[in-house]
C-alpha cells in the first residue's frame, strides 16, 4: 500500500543518540527501527512516528489516517500489516506521540501499579509524563513527577499530575520510574523506594556508563531494580497481547484532548536537516518536535 505522510514526530530520547551517534557497536542490530535503511553510524533513515493518509491499498483503509512506524519521509510503500488506523476521536497532530505512548504502556505493564500506590516519575519528558499521567489515572495513587527543568510543571499541571524539581524527601515509594536519561536520576530513584519496593529504569543511556550506590538501603530494603523496554511486549502481557494490539491501545489512551500539552514545537519537514541540533539538544526544552508535511 501507499502510504502519504501527514505528520511525523521526533522520539527525542533515541533520535538524540542515533543523531549524536553515541549508538554502541554492540546494539547497532538491537536498535534499528523497523523500517530502516542504511546501517549505524551513518547514513541512516531513522524514526518511528509516522503518521498517514492511505492513497492506494485495500478499499477499508484507502483515504484513512494510519499510523506506522515509519521514518520521517513525504511518500512510502509500507506493508498494510504494518499499519493502525486512527480512532475516530484521534486527531491525527496529536498521533505522532503513539509511539511514546506505546513504550509509557510498555512500562506500566512492567510496574503492574496497584491500588493506592505511592508511585514517584523521575525526569519528565514525553514518555516519563506520559507514565506520570498513566499512573495517575490508576485509582487511589499518590503520583508524584520530579523534573530539576521548572519549565515542565505547567506541563504536568495540564495533564494533572503534581510536578516539582526535586524530591519530597519521602522514601516510602511503592514504585519509582525512572525515565529522565540521566545516572543522577536512577540513584535518586533508588533513594526514593520504600522497603520492598520497585524501581523500574526506562532509561537507555547508550555508550554511557552509569554507576550506582548499590550500599546503603539498597539491600536492607530488598528493592527490586527493573528494567522496561518496549521491543518486547511486555511478558506480563506477552501470552495474551500482541505489538498490533498494544498499538490500537495505544491510540485509543490518545484521545485524551490533554495530551496536546506535550507537543511543544514544530517545523515542516524541508526544515528538519536544520532544526535537528537544536531539537535534540539536551539543553532543549522541546518536548515533542512535530514535522508537518
Amino acid at each position: 500500500m501507499v502510504v502519504e505522510t501527514l505528520y511525523s514526530g521526533i522520539s527525542r530520547g533515541t533520535e538524540s543518540l542515533v543523531f549524536n551517534d553515541a549508538i554502541p557497536e554492540s546494539e547497532y542490530q538491537r536498535m534499528r527501527c523497523p523500517f530502516q535503511e542504511g546501517e549505524f553510524p551513518w547514513p541512516v533513515k531513522y524514526g518511528y512516528a509516522n503518521v498517514g493518509r492511505v492513497l492506494e491499498g485495500p478499499a477499508e483503509l484507502r483515504n484513512r489516517a494510519v499510523f506506522s512506524l515509519f521514518p520521517h519521509q513525504t511518500c512510502f510503500r509500507i506493508p498494510s500489516s504494518a499499519v493502525t488506523p486512527l480512532p475516530e476521536r484521534l486527531p491525527p497532530e496529536r498521533a505522532v506521540l503513539a509511539a511514546n505512548m506505546e513504550t509509557a504502556v510498555n512500562a506500566l505493564w512492567d510496574a503492574a501499579p496497584r491500588l493506592g500506590d505511592r508511585i514517584a516519575v523521575i525526569g519528565c519528558g514525553v514518555v516519563g509524563s506520559l507514565v506520570a499521567w498513566l499512573a495517575s489515572r490508576v485509582p487511589g495513587t499518590r503520583v508524584l513527577a520530579v523534573d530539576p527543568n521548572t519549565k515542565r510543571e505547567s506541563v504536568l499541571r495540564g495533564l494533572g499530575v503534581r510536578c516539582q524539581p526535586q524530591p519530597d524527601a519521602r522514601d516510602d515509594y511503592d514504585l519509582v520510574i525512572h525515565a529522565s536519561g540521566h545516572p543522577d536520576g536512577l540513584q535518586t530513584a533508588l533513594e526514593m523506594a520504600g522497603v520492598e519496593g520497585r524501581i523500574v529504569e526506562m532509561s537507555w543511556f547508550g555508550d554511557q556508563a552509569v554507576s550506582l550506590n548499590l550500599g546503603g538501603a539498597f539491600h536492607s530494603r530488598r528493592l527490586s531494580l527493573i528494567s522496561s523496554q518496549v521491543g518486547r511486549v511486555s511478558p506480563i502481557q506477552a501470552p495474551r497481547w500482541s505489538y498490533g494490539d498494544r498499538m490500537a491501545l495505544a491510540l485509543r489512551l490518545l484521545q485524551a484532548d490533554e495530551l496536546d500539552h506535550l507537543i511543544n514545537s514544530e517545523c515542516t519537514f524541508d526544515q528538519l536537516p536544520q532544526r535537528m541540533p537544536e531539537i535534540t539538544a539536551d539543553t532543549t526544552d522541546i518536548l515533542c518536535h512535530r514535522v508537518t508535511y
